[in-house]
């Protein structure tokens, strides 16, 4: 992590300055599963925040569901199959080359892109994907990246901070640490966990956020910040996504019961389930953080998609076993594609 302390000592220059010296803006979006990143990012877009910014969405399954809520952007891209940071390190590469090229290609007098978010996957390492960048000798002339912002989770956030080697790199990355879900945590709680983010990370900016709409930072005044045990060396169950693609006879209400019933037993192993099904109600995003789910949000129609799949990600646990219990549940047959992810090692 020194040399990415060292850039922020070193580029003290303003925004307007990065800008003028011909470079490509990047800025990274990280955090861990179910921190609200593509919440945060949608809020921000709606309030025209990185305007004409292209923006690149990492999903750690094949099969994407964050890009459908972000129509506000200019222009989008996913990156599927893996992290930005090894999986899809190359990919990630090629197809900033690719923008770069692009770019210099632009002809005189039509808009130019000069600004990319990149929201990575939450099994993603922020410094791997900046030393990619900066390793790189293309894009290391054609991008700066203008700021690294890590989305925590008010409710698990100081959880995954004791227990996850990978949620403390996500934080100590960060230039600016926003705390999400802040109408949802208790005062005793965010006072700690704003203590343990200063102790991790003191020099970044520390902001607040409730379903993506800005709030007040939580205080560490008075608090105290949590005893962080060494994580050297720990060898974790690994993180994977398992894809469930569902068929159209479906039972939704079995389906609820199944999907509670797995939460209840195994929230501590299912860290995130999200996608989008279509249901008598409607088009429907599905979403669960651990044993919270959250209330399903009716999506427009959008004919190009592939909807009716669930995307499961957790450790602990086959993924076999939740296709077949699904079948035991809801009564038809469900296909389950499983892939592991070393980036959560």
């Amino acid at each position: 992590m020194r040399w990415i302390r060292s850039i922020r000592a070193s580029s003290g220059r303003t925004m307007a300055e990065k800008r003028a010296d011909g470079r490509m803006r990047l800025t990274l979006l990280g955090g861990f599963l179910g921190s609200g990143k593509t919440t945060w990012l949608r809020h921000q877009l709606h309030a025209g925040a990185f305007p004409g910014a292209h923006v690149i969405v990492n999903e750690a399954a094949e099969t994407p569901v964050d890009d459908a809520l972000l129509s506000r952007a200019a222009s989008i891209e996913v990156l599927a199959g893996g992290c930005a940071c090894c999986e899809q390190r190359a990919g990630l590469v090629t197809l900033l080359r690719r923008l770069c090229d692009l770019r210099s290609r632009t002809a005189s007098g039509e808009t130019r892109l000069d600004q990319v978010v990149l929201e990575t996957s939450g099994l993603a390492d922020p410094s791997r994907i900046l030393d990619a960048i900066r390793t790189d000798p293309m894009l290391v002339h054609h991008i700066v990246v203008g700021e690294t912002i890590v989305c925590v989770d008010a409710l698990h956030g100081l959880a995954q901070l004791v227990a996850e080697p990978l949620g403390r790199r996500q934080a100590e990355a960060a230039d600016r640490l926003i705390v999400t879900k802040l109408d949802e945590a208790d005062a005793a709680g965010l006072g700690r966990l704003a203590a343990t983010l200063q102790a991790l990370n003191p020099g970044a900016a520390v902001e607040g956020a409730a379903k993506g709409s800005p709030m007040a930072p939580p205080s560490a005044a008075g608090a105290s910040p949590e005893p962080l045990p060494a994580l050297d060396g720990r060898t974790a169950a690994p993180i994977f996504p398992t894809r469930l693609e569902l068929s159209d006879e479906i039972d939704w209400t079995a389906f609820g019961v199944w999907l509670s019933a797995l939460l209840h037993a195994r929230g501590d192993d299912v860290m995130r389930v999200k996608g989008v099904v279509r249901t008598p109600a409607g088009r429907l995003l599905l979403q669960s953080v651990r044993r919270s789910v959250q209330a399903p949000e009716v999506l427009p129609p959008q004919a190009e998609r592939e909807d009716d799949t669930i995307v499961v990600i957790g450790r602990g646990y086959r993924g076999e076993d939740l296709r077949r219990s699904l079948e035991r549940f809801a009564g038809v047959r469900a296909r389950a594609d499983i892939s592991i992810l070393r980036a959560a090692s």
